[in-house]
């Protein structure tokens, strides 16, 4: 359930808030909306197709996390496709975008972590540097993350580069926040 409910959460989050201003996201997310943005490719598949590998790297460390994972994956990658109609739906300013993006979107990752799954990609990436650096999984995402977005710092536009940051870091806290204290 909490697969289905993270999921959703993420593709409103996604393409209600973020696409419309062309805002970013961190991790392979992050990269499927770029490739989204400059060649219209389908956000869902492209993250499907980036994550793969990451998926089946973690499975030779943590093969526990390789089923839930995928599955988180696929249900993940489902929703944002089939809710892109949402992107013409909300009229707001890219700062109420970025913030209510980000507080959507760190819910569903939250969720899905404090259950133990993920979209695999670099949130399990994340989870896997938090647990064995004993690291803060909110500042593993907001370092992968804002990686991400830095290095789109090349193709994006200062404000939207500047409000990816704002999401990245709502993101980070919201997970940390949803998350709680499970292992």
């Amino acid at each position: 359930m909490a697969t289905l409910i993270g999921s959703l959460l993420l593709g409103i989050g996604v393409n209600g808030f973020l696409v419309p201003h062309h805002l970013i996201d961190g991790g392979v997310l992050g990269i499927a909306l770029v490739l989204h943005y400059f060649f219209n490719f389908q956000t869902g598949v492209t993250m499907v197709a980036l994550s793969l590998p990451i998926c089946i790297f973690a499975s030779t460390t943590e093969r526990g996390y390789f089923f839930s994972n995928v599955q988180g994956l696929l249900f993940s990658s489902l929703f944002i496709d089939l809710l892109s109609p949402l992107r013409n739906q909300f009229f707001l300013s890219q700062l109420s975008s970025a913030l209510i993006g980000g507080v959507i979107i760190g819910t569903g990752v939250g969720l899905m972590l404090r259950y133990k799954t993920s979209t695999g990609g670099t949130d399990l990436l994340a989870k896997i540097i938090a647990a064995n650096f004993t690291l803060n999984i909110a500042l593993a995402i907001i370092i992968i993350d804002g990686l991400i977005v830095l290095a789109g710092f090349t193709v994006l536009a200062l404000d939207t580069f500047l409000y990816s940051c704002v999401a990245i870091t709502i993101v980070g806290i919201t997970t940390s926040l949803i998350k709680g204290n499970s292992s």
